[in-house]
Protein backbone atom coordinates (compact mmCIF):
# COMPACT_ATOMS: atom_id res chain seq x y z
CA UNK A 1 0.00 0.00 0.00
CA UNK A 2 1.18 3.53 -0.73
CA UNK A 3 0.07 7.05 0.02
CA UNK A 4 1.50 8.43 -3.21
CA UNK A 5 -0.67 10.75 -5.29
CA UNK A 6 -1.09 9.89 -8.98
CA UNK A 7 -3.00 11.83 -11.63
CA UNK A 8 -4.65 9.68 -14.31
CA UNK A 9 -6.01 11.25 -17.49
CA UNK A 10 -8.46 9.57 -19.83
CA UNK A 11 -9.99 8.05 -16.70
CA UNK A 12 -13.58 7.92 -17.96
CA UNK A 13 -13.05 4.79 -20.04
CA UNK A 14 -10.67 2.22 -21.45
CA UNK A 15 -7.08 2.02 -20.26
CA UNK A 16 -7.33 5.23 -18.23
CA UNK A 17 -10.29 3.86 -16.26
CA UNK A 18 -8.40 0.61 -15.66
CA UNK A 19 -5.39 2.60 -14.40
CA UNK A 20 -7.62 4.55 -12.01
CA UNK A 21 -9.16 1.36 -10.61
CA UNK A 22 -5.83 -0.44 -10.28
CA UNK A 23 -4.19 2.46 -8.45
CA UNK A 24 -7.06 2.86 -6.00
CA UNK A 25 -7.08 -0.88 -5.33
CA UNK A 26 -3.35 -0.72 -4.58
CA UNK A 27 -3.84 2.12 -2.09
CA UNK A 28 -2.68 5.11 -4.14
CA UNK A 29 -4.46 8.44 -3.89
CA UNK A 30 -5.78 9.27 -7.34
CA UNK A 31 -6.92 12.38 -9.17
CA UNK A 32 -8.91 11.05 -12.13
CA UNK A 33 -9.17 13.42 -15.08
CA UNK A 34 -11.28 13.38 -18.24
CA UNK A 35 -13.36 15.68 -20.41
CA UNK A 36 -16.24 13.19 -20.01
CA UNK A 37 -17.98 12.13 -16.77
CA UNK A 38 -16.00 9.61 -14.71
CA UNK A 39 -17.81 6.64 -13.19
CA UNK A 40 -16.28 6.84 -9.73
CA UNK A 41 -19.07 4.60 -8.46
CA UNK A 42 -17.47 1.66 -10.24
CA UNK A 43 -14.76 1.65 -7.56
CA UNK A 44 -16.83 2.80 -4.61
CA UNK A 45 -17.17 6.50 -5.38
CA UNK A 46 -14.97 9.46 -4.58
CA UNK A 47 -13.48 9.78 -1.13
CA UNK A 48 -10.16 9.79 0.66
CA UNK A 49 -8.43 7.98 -2.21
CA UNK A 50 -10.16 9.45 -5.27
CA UNK A 51 -11.03 12.90 -6.57
CA UNK A 52 -12.08 13.80 -10.10
CA UNK A 53 -11.48 16.73 -12.41
CA UNK A 54 -12.82 17.70 -15.83
CA UNK A 55 -10.28 18.77 -18.42
CA UNK A 56 -9.54 19.12 -22.12
CA UNK A 57 -5.83 18.34 -22.11
CA UNK A 58 -5.20 20.44 -25.22
CA UNK A 59 -5.90 23.52 -23.07
CA UNK A 60 -3.06 24.64 -20.77
CA UNK A 61 -5.39 26.08 -18.14
CA UNK A 62 -7.32 22.79 -17.91
CA UNK A 63 -4.08 20.87 -17.33
CA UNK A 64 -3.00 23.30 -14.64
CA UNK A 65 -6.42 23.11 -12.98
CA UNK A 66 -6.33 19.32 -12.96
CA UNK A 67 -2.98 19.34 -11.19
CA UNK A 68 -4.25 21.99 -8.77
CA UNK A 69 -7.20 19.73 -7.94
CA UNK A 70 -4.80 16.97 -6.90
CA UNK A 71 -2.71 19.38 -4.84
CA UNK A 72 -5.74 20.81 -3.06
CA UNK A 73 -7.03 17.35 -2.23
CA UNK A 74 -3.78 15.68 -1.21
CA UNK A 75 -1.11 18.36 -0.88
CA UNK A 76 1.25 16.96 -3.49
CA UNK A 77 1.65 15.13 -6.83
CA UNK A 78 3.93 12.11 -7.15
CA UNK A 79 3.04 10.76 -10.56
CA UNK A 80 1.11 11.11 -13.79
CA UNK A 81 -0.31 8.39 -16.02
CA UNK A 82 -1.46 10.20 -19.15
CA UNK A 83 -3.86 8.14 -21.25
CA UNK A 84 -6.13 10.89 -22.63
CA UNK A 85 -6.24 10.83 -26.44
CA UNK A 86 -8.56 11.06 -29.40
CA UNK A 87 -8.79 8.68 -32.33
CA UNK A 88 -8.62 9.48 -36.04
CA UNK A 89 -9.60 6.79 -38.52
CA UNK A 90 -9.62 8.80 -41.73
CA UNK A 91 -7.47 7.56 -44.58
CA UNK A 92 -4.91 9.80 -46.23
CA UNK A 93 -7.45 10.73 -48.94
CA UNK A 94 -10.14 11.68 -46.41
CA UNK A 95 -7.92 13.46 -43.88
CA UNK A 96 -7.84 17.26 -43.82
CA UNK A 97 -5.64 19.77 -41.97
CA UNK A 98 -8.29 20.49 -39.36
CA UNK A 99 -8.56 16.89 -38.14
CA UNK A 100 -4.82 16.31 -38.42
CA UNK A 101 -4.04 19.36 -36.31
CA UNK A 102 -6.76 18.59 -33.77
CA UNK A 103 -5.38 15.06 -33.34
CA UNK A 104 -1.88 16.38 -32.75
CA UNK A 105 -3.21 19.09 -30.44
CA UNK A 106 -4.86 16.61 -28.10
CA UNK A 107 -2.50 13.64 -28.39
CA UNK A 108 0.89 15.37 -28.59
CA UNK A 109 0.52 18.92 -27.29
CA UNK A 110 -1.87 17.62 -24.63
CA UNK A 111 0.71 15.08 -23.49
CA UNK A 112 3.32 17.81 -23.15
CA UNK A 113 1.01 20.25 -21.38
CA UNK A 114 -0.16 17.66 -18.88
CA UNK A 115 3.40 16.45 -18.24
CA UNK A 116 4.61 20.03 -17.85
CA UNK A 117 1.93 20.91 -15.31
CA UNK A 118 2.50 17.71 -13.34
CA UNK A 119 6.29 18.07 -13.39
CA UNK A 120 6.09 21.59 -11.96
CA UNK A 121 4.13 20.16 -9.05
CA UNK A 122 6.50 17.20 -8.61
CA UNK A 123 9.51 19.50 -8.42
CA UNK A 124 8.11 20.97 -5.21
CA UNK A 125 8.34 17.64 -3.42
CA UNK A 126 11.53 16.19 -4.85
CA UNK A 127 10.50 14.27 -7.94
CA UNK A 128 8.14 11.64 -9.25
CA UNK A 129 7.27 9.65 -12.36
CA UNK A 130 5.40 10.28 -15.59
CA UNK A 131 3.97 7.66 -17.94
CA UNK A 132 2.79 8.67 -21.42
CA UNK A 133 1.04 6.57 -24.06
CA UNK A 134 2.37 5.70 -27.49
CA UNK A 135 0.80 2.94 -29.63
CA UNK A 136 1.73 -0.24 -31.42
CA UNK A 137 0.10 1.30 -34.49
CA UNK A 138 3.36 3.07 -35.27
CA UNK A 139 4.91 -0.32 -36.03
CA UNK A 140 2.08 -1.85 -38.06
CA UNK A 141 1.41 1.47 -39.84
CA UNK A 142 -2.36 1.76 -39.68
CA UNK A 143 -3.95 3.25 -42.77
CA UNK A 144 -7.32 4.17 -41.27
CA UNK A 145 -10.84 3.04 -42.03
CA UNK A 146 -13.13 0.62 -40.13
CA UNK A 147 -12.00 1.88 -36.71
CA UNK A 148 -8.29 1.60 -37.46
CA UNK A 149 -5.95 4.49 -36.72
CA UNK A 150 -5.01 6.51 -39.78
CA UNK A 151 -2.15 8.85 -40.62
CA UNK A 152 -3.07 11.52 -38.06
CA UNK A 153 -3.40 9.10 -35.15
CA UNK A 154 -0.29 7.10 -36.02
CA UNK A 155 1.76 10.29 -36.43
CA UNK A 156 0.59 11.58 -33.06
CA UNK A 157 1.57 8.39 -31.29
CA UNK A 158 4.96 8.28 -33.00
CA UNK A 159 5.64 11.76 -31.65
CA UNK A 160 5.16 10.47 -28.10
CA UNK A 161 8.41 8.50 -28.40
CA UNK A 162 10.43 11.65 -29.05
CA UNK A 163 8.54 13.56 -26.37
CA UNK A 164 9.14 10.83 -23.79
CA UNK A 165 12.86 10.78 -24.42
CA UNK A 166 13.20 14.57 -24.47
CA UNK A 167 11.28 14.92 -21.22
CA UNK A 168 13.20 12.07 -19.59
CA UNK A 169 16.49 13.86 -20.16
CA UNK A 170 15.05 17.28 -19.30
CA UNK A 171 13.40 16.21 -16.05
CA UNK A 172 16.03 13.79 -14.73
CA UNK A 173 17.84 16.56 -12.79
CA UNK A 174 14.57 17.17 -10.93
CA UNK A 175 14.26 13.51 -9.96
CA UNK A 176 11.37 12.89 -12.36
CA UNK A 177 11.37 9.73 -14.47
CA UNK A 178 9.51 9.71 -17.80
CA UNK A 179 8.53 6.54 -19.65
CA UNK A 180 5.76 5.45 -22.02
CA UNK A 181 3.69 2.36 -22.66
CA UNK A 182 3.01 1.31 -26.23
CA UNK A 183 -0.16 -0.81 -26.22
CA UNK A 184 -1.12 -3.17 -28.98
CA UNK A 185 -4.77 -3.45 -30.01
CA UNK A 186 -6.83 -3.34 -26.81
CA UNK A 187 -10.51 -3.82 -25.98
CA UNK A 188 -11.46 -0.15 -25.77
CA UNK A 189 -13.69 2.32 -27.61
CA UNK A 190 -10.93 2.74 -30.20
CA UNK A 191 -11.34 -0.87 -31.36
CA UNK A 192 -15.12 -1.03 -30.93
CA UNK A 193 -15.64 -0.63 -34.69
CA UNK A 194 -13.48 -3.63 -35.57
CA UNK A 195 -15.51 -6.46 -37.07
CA UNK A 196 -14.92 -10.10 -36.10
CA UNK A 197 -12.52 -10.65 -38.99
CA UNK A 198 -10.40 -7.65 -38.03
CA UNK A 199 -10.31 -8.68 -34.37
CA UNK A 200 -9.26 -12.18 -35.34
CA UNK A 201 -6.43 -10.87 -37.52
CA UNK A 202 -5.20 -8.60 -34.73
CA UNK A 203 -5.16 -11.52 -32.29
CA UNK A 204 -3.37 -13.77 -34.78
CA UNK A 205 -0.49 -11.27 -35.03
CA UNK A 206 0.36 -11.76 -31.35
CA UNK A 207 2.23 -14.57 -29.66
CA UNK A 208 -0.51 -14.84 -27.05
CA UNK A 209 -3.21 -15.16 -29.71
CA UNK A 210 -5.36 -12.51 -28.07
CA UNK A 211 -6.30 -8.85 -28.11
CA UNK A 212 -5.27 -6.91 -25.02
CA UNK A 213 -7.49 -6.05 -22.05
CA UNK A 214 -7.35 -2.55 -20.51
CA UNK A 215 -6.29 -4.08 -17.18
CA UNK A 216 -3.23 -5.63 -18.82
CA UNK A 217 -2.05 -2.27 -20.15
CA UNK A 218 -2.88 -0.58 -16.85
CA UNK A 219 -0.70 -3.06 -14.96
CA UNK A 220 2.32 -1.99 -17.01
CA UNK A 221 1.58 1.72 -16.60
CA UNK A 222 1.12 1.39 -12.83
CA UNK A 223 4.42 -0.51 -12.63
CA UNK A 224 6.25 2.26 -14.48
CA UNK A 225 4.90 4.96 -12.18
CA UNK A 226 5.80 2.93 -9.06
CA UNK A 227 9.03 2.77 -7.08
CA UNK A 228 9.54 -0.75 -8.44
CA UNK A 229 10.53 0.91 -11.74
CA UNK A 230 12.98 3.34 -10.12
CA UNK A 231 15.81 2.39 -12.51
CA UNK A 232 13.73 2.68 -15.69
CA UNK A 233 13.80 6.06 -17.43
CA UNK A 234 13.25 7.24 -20.99
CA UNK A 235 11.93 3.86 -22.16
CA UNK A 236 9.00 2.83 -24.38
CA UNK A 237 7.46 -0.38 -23.04
CA UNK A 238 5.59 -2.43 -25.64
CA UNK A 239 2.55 -4.17 -24.11
CA UNK A 240 1.13 -6.10 -27.03
CA UNK A 241 1.13 -9.84 -26.38
CA UNK A 242 4.20 -10.34 -28.53
CA UNK A 243 2.72 -8.40 -31.46
CA UNK A 244 6.16 -6.88 -32.13
CA UNK A 245 7.13 -10.18 -33.78
CA UNK A 246 4.68 -9.44 -36.60
CA UNK A 247 3.25 -12.92 -36.99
Amino acid sequence: MTEKVIIVTGAASGIGAACMKTLVQQGYKVCAVDRDPIDAGAIGGTGSHLVTAKADVSKPEDCRNAVATAERAYGRVDGLIHMAAIHSTKTWRELDAEEFNRTLSVNVTGSFLMAQAAALAMEKTGGGAIVLASSGSISVSGVGGHGRGGAAYVSSKAAIIGLTRALARSLAPSGIRVNAVSPGATQTAMTAEYDEVALAKVAERTLTGSIGRPEEIAAAAVFLVSDAASYIDGEILAVNGGGSFGL
